[in-house]
């Protein structure tokens, strides 16, 4: 596998040494300030880190940015819909699908979709789980969050100073803006259409971590929009495998750290050292498993980086994949009755982009 090949790369070590101490210090950062859900911190400390600190920094700053609307958002609206399905379910199609429409279009892209992500997450967590105060869950996860990219910058201004004098990294292109783009409108349509279903199934169907299901869905969905064309069926049928291929590898992984370790502080935290940099190498591999990549971090992170090393469980991790399953089995049918119903559209597409130079 080219992720994996023999030669030595001193510009992905760094990166994936960054990544391993910034994980490490938001852990640690998290524990200091009582962090409710001590593996968020260690997402956000993973998912900010870039290889300039300028890339770093602006990401964190959308990351805390998008959380922070997002929690707004649910706290103003997920009283009003809660209880109700069928307003639930209006409510994650519409902000849902705009947050979507805004990551795809949008020059700020991961701030929109952390919006939404913070929003479906409070909304759905209230609807499975009413007991829960959501005043509570949105101050918490924004203190993880901010406490996972406060560790990120430390990494990587210390390592700009030192590792990165001798490896500097490549910045990566300004990101612009798309603008109105009727494609990336039906794109995040059909993503409104499988959120709205979630409530409904979930209730008729006792459906387990539909939070998760509302994550995957919007995640997947985020693919570029040129490769969207009349149908985006194809290329988020390969994210969500990617995720699905992540999720498993990395709860695997876990289980077996979790069985060797026995609620072992430092087994588990070597097992968390080795899932990030195993992830992040196969991230960076640049490939078609890049994503995949991703998600074995995120998966080994959850199962972990627990509040407490003695309560580690490979339920989180287990979750992760059910929420993963739950999604493509509500996005694919959309997906696909689109790609069978739009022939016409799908060739006129395909010329389009013959004409301008795009096959």
């Amino acid at each position: 596998m080219k992720a994996f090949s023999g030669q030595f790369d001193a510009h992905r070590a760094v990166d994936e040494a960054e990544c391993v101490a910034s994980v490490l210090l938001a852990i640690l950062l998290a524990h200091l300030i009582g962090a409710s859900n001590v593996f968020w911190a260690a997402f956000s400390g993973y998912m900010v880190m870039r290889g300039h600190v300028a890339e770093s920094f602006l990401r964190g700053v959308l990351r805390i940015t998008g959380t922070g609307a997002g929690a707004l958002l649910g706290l103003g609206i997920t009283p009003l819909v809660v209880g109700n399905v069928a307003l639930t379910s209006i409510a994650l199609a519409l902000l849902g699908g705009a947050m979507l429409y805004a990551a795809l279009t949008a020059k700020r892209s991961y701030a929109w979709l952390l919006v939404g992500l913070t929003f479906v997450m409070i909304l759905l967590d209230k609807t499975q789980h009413p007991q829960i105060a959501i005043a509570d869950f949105a101050r918490t996860r924004l203190l993880e969050v901010v406490a996972g990219t406060a560790a990120c910058l430390i990494v990587s201004t210390a390592s700009t100073i030192t590792l990165r004098r001798i490896w500097p990294a490549e910045r990566a292109a300004p990101a612009t803006r798309v603008g109105w783009n009727p494609h990336a409108a039906r794109h995040a349509g059909q993503a409104a259409v499988a959120l709205a279903a979630l409530p409904v199934l979930g209730l008729w169907l006792h459906l387990p971590a539909l939070a998760q299901s509302a994550v995957a869905i919007m995640a997947v969905m985020l693919v570029p929009v040129s490769s969207i064309g009349a149908s985006g069926f194809g290329p988020v049928s390969r994210r969500l495998v990617n995720r699905a291929v992540g999720c498993l590898a990395g709860a695997g992984l876990a289980a077996i750290i979790l069985f060797l370790g026995h609620g072992a502080a430092p087994i588990l935290i070597a097992g968390t050292i080795l899932g990030v940099a195993l992830g992040r190498h196969l991230e960076n591999g640049k490939g078609a498993l890049a994503y995949a990549g991703t998600q074995f971090v995120l998966a080994v992170l959850v199962t972990l980086v627990p509040d407490s090393y003695a309560d580690a469980d490979i339920g989180p991790a287990v979750d992760r994949l059910a929420g993963t399953l739950i999604g493509m089995a509500l996005l694919e049918p959309v997906l696909l009755l689109w790609h069978l119903i739009a022939p016409g559209e799908r060739r006129a597409a395909t010329a389009e982009e013959a004409e301008a130079g795009g096959v």
